[in-house]
């Protein structure tokens, strides 16, 4: 089956004042835009209050908050009359582990008699289920007399827990040892929680779609949407998280054969898509590092590099702080994830000849093993890909260094490569469901905030040792990229929007004006107060959002500082901040902003104008590479924005829709999503090839005769004739062109 491949995709963040009604509004203008297709965040009944929709408490019904059933079939009906399609972000991983969630209240209710009790991925053999709701210990609140009981609830403050039917006693500790559930303090998430988490987010508990009747459970609403002619295709949320993603994508393609369905997967380094996934593409988190990647300036990265170490005093290599930040996050974050996986290894090895493993050496083994994976994960089930086979072994070699004996380590790798009991396959399944989770908290939520060289290579799927790519490397890539992929530089998951980002990839380009810049933030009186590190960090930070406005910015900047200062895990803590310290920082971050208002500064200029010449480079190639764009909310007409939730603030629609100027970002996205659409037959198959060289970079698309070509310089203005072109106030063009290229070398 050939699916249709939209022209481009538009992303809405559905809630905080945006619903189906809002959305409808906008279908003009999306339509006069040019996309193909709306792509939505979750549409399903999620928690109170809801900022994102990811929190699902009812994966049955659409939201009432958002317009309800007929409020989606109402936008679906508008949306197929203007010849849009619409693309539904689902969310099979988890839903809210929250009272609100009736699937999981029925649970409280019955423990493993109920029928909903196979859909949730709990660990009955630790026990009742670990409820981490308490403010304070039990047996103090106990004593205190929080608790009560009536009307078969569990009450404290304003919460009830409902009650198993027939326990009914005056004797309140008593009744909480009938439960099907444990009542603990919060601070027990760290390593007394019984179900599975995302990430180490305790308010989210796993689904067990691998389960038939669970996915269909789950399902069942998605399929009628589509079938029912409303959707038109789906975007899977965190693939990496289930038990057994192949499996899975192959139920959805039996249920619904001529769906497309692209997965956010995070490739790593040279990893491929798994061949034997039934999927599209991915959502492109690898195409926007490889545009970042072709736009850098490899010497600027190399004189960045001095000026950070000298700067800061930051002597490590980014592996070594990658290895140092997953040891952290397993002492802390994923401690409960790994306490339970010792004790899942305990079981699978049990009774091996080979060895006899205690609990410390199990620990030892696993926590190596885990620190060693360098992707997400492996996807063995009850065998395992050649791929997977040579990528653990290499895993069981490097996690075996420095180790007193590698018995316990090969004994892991040995039972996981061919998992023979249900013990062993339930080891490997959660293993590699846990080395996603912490590969992602520990590269992009605590090594990206402690090693910030250069930020733009900081990011969702990107690797901050290796910002540049070579025209080989670029291509190689190029030549896998199908027409079926997305190519996005923004989303509600990205450390900074794609604009935000070429402002930072400017400084590559022109390392002596940041040096300046930083210079000149490090002689303000309130810089002394703040470790050089975070300096360094706060000037790229304000950089990247700087629009003119000091009071504008600085809300913003002070809480982007608060998360970074939090998510590096150094001093300061989301449980213990470290407020001298943040203060100190937000002070510093408010007093460089005051004074780029108060005096024009050339070095920033320069930044600003180079930054700009970029960001129209990226957009252009992000149109016109291999595979199509997806626009993230307001980014047509450039975003400037930091990590959630600054790039979830409200979109000025009104800016969005007036008659655009003819040098503006929003003109340049509409001649070039009109050029996609004129040209859809030739780009869906057109060949990609890359030249970098002195005078910049050039991307040439050829196939039939025809051509197409995306040029960039910093050194010379854009000629004459393109389709497009635009010269900076830098000296720098883009150009766009059509036809006059016969080959690579002529143009």
């Amino acid at each position: 089956m050939t699916h249709h491949i939209p022209t481009a995709t538009y992303r809405i963040q559905l809630r905080d004042g945006v619903d189906f009604a809002r959305v409808r509004d906008l279908l003009p203008y999306l339509k006069g835009l040019g996309i193909s297709h709306l792509y939505l965040s979750p549409i399903f009944m999620a928690s109170t209050g809801s900022t994102h929709g990811y929190d699902i408490i009812d994966p049955t019904r659409i939201d009432p908050a958002l317009g309800g059933r007929e409020g989606f079939e109402a936008l679906a009906h508008a949306a197929q009359a203007q010849g849009l399609g619409i693309i539904l972000d689902i969310v099979p991983n988890h839903t809210a582990f929250t009272l609100e969630n009736p699937w999981l209240l029925d649970v409280l209710k019955q423990g493993q008699a109920s029928r909903h009790a196979r859909h949730f991925d709990i660990d009955w053999n630790a026990g009742p289920l670990a409820l981490p709701f308490l403010p304070e210990p039990f047996e103090k609140m106990l004593a205190d007399g929080a608790f009560s009981a009536s009307d078969g609830a569990w009450r404290f403050g304003d919460v009830a827990v409902p009650l198993a039917e027939g326990t009914v006693t005056d004797d309140l500790r008593a009744l909480h040892d009938a439960q099907h559930w444990r009542l603990v303090h919060y601070n027990q998430e760290r390593d007394g929680i019984t179900h599975r988490r995302f990430f180490n987010v305790t308010s989210l508990i796993g689904m067990r779609v691998e389960d038939r009747q669970v996915f269909d459970d789950t399902h069942a609403l998605i399929f009628d949407l589509v079938r029912s002619g409303l959707v038109q295709g789906l975007r899977v949320d965190h693939i990496d998280g289930l038990a057994d993603p192949a499996t899975y994508l192959d139920r959805l393609h039996q249920a619904l054969p001529d769906t497309p369905v692209w997965v956010e997967k995070i490739l790593v380094g040279d990893e491929t898509l798994p061949p034997e996934w039934e999927t599209v593409g991915t959502t492109g988190y690898e195409a926007a590092r490889l545009i970042a990647r072709l736009l850098t300036d490899p010497a600027g990265v190399e004189e960045l590099d001095r000026m950070w170490r000298k700067a800061t005093g930051i002597e490590t290599a980014f592996r070594a702080e990658l290895r140092q930040a997953k040891l952290d996050v397993l002492d802390n974050e994923l401690a409960a994830e790994r306490r339970q996986l010792r004790d899942m290894a305990a079981a699978a090895v049990k009774g091996s000849p080979v060895a006899e493993p205690g609990p410390e050496s199990l620990r030892e083994a696993i926590t190596a093993l885990l620190v060693a994976m360098p992707r997400y994960r492996s996807y063995v089930t009850d065998t395992a890909r050649p791929e997977d086979r040579e990528l653990l072994r290499a895993v069981a070699d490097d996690a075996a260094q420095g180790l007193r004996s590698r018995e316990v380590v090969d004994l892991l790798a040995d039972v996981m490569l061919e998992p023979q009991t249900d013990e062993a396959r339930a080891l490997v399944r959660r293993f590699q469901q846990v080395s996603g989770a912490l590969l992602a908290k520990a590269q992009e939520d605590t090594a990206g905030f402690r090693w910030t060289r250069y930020l733009p290579a900081n990011e969702v799927g990107a690797e901050p040792d290796e910002p540049t790519v070579t025209a080989e490397e670029a291509n190689a890539f190029l030549a896998r990229r199908r027409a079926s992929d997305m190519t996005l530089v923004s989303t509600h998951d990205t450390k900074r929007s794609g604009d935000s980002r070429m402002r930072l990839v400017a400084v590559s380009h022109l390392p002596g004006a940041f040096a300046a810049l930083y210079e000149a933030a490090c002689a303000l009186p309130s810089a002394k107060g703040v470790e050089p590190r975070w300096r360094w960090y706060v000037v790229q930070s304000a950089l990247a959002i700087w629009n003119g406005d000091a009071d504008g910015s600085a809300d913003r900047l002070n809480g982007h500082i608060e998360k970074a200062m939090r998510e590096a895990k150094l001093t300061s803590f989301w449980s213990n901040p470290d407020q001298g310290a943040e203060a100190a920082a937000q002070a510093f971050a408010r007093d460089l902003l005051d004074a780029w208002q108060r005096a024009p500064d050339p070095a920033l200029q320069s930044l600003l104008d180079r930054g700009e010449a970029l960001a129209f480079a990226q957009l252009a190639l992000q149109m016109l590479m291999p595979g199509f764009p997806d626009i993230y909310r307001g980014d047509e007409g450039g975003l400037l924005a930091l990590t959630d939730p600054d790039n979830r603030l409200p979109v000025d629609w009104n800016r969005l829709s007036a008659p655009p100027d003819a040098d503006s970002k929003l003109h340049w996205t509409r001649q070039l999503l009109a050029l996609r659409q004129r040209h859809a037959d030739f780009l869906k198959d057109a060949d990609a090839q890359v030249r970098l060289d002195g005078t910049g970079l050039r991307l040439v698309r050829s196939g039939g005769g025809r051509h197409l070509a995306v040029a960039f310089s910093p050194k010379a203005p854009a000629r004459d004739g393109g389709d497009l072109s635009r010269a900076f106030a830098d000296g720098s063009g883009v150009r766009v062109t059509l036809n006059p290229v016969r080959t690579l070398d002529n143009f």
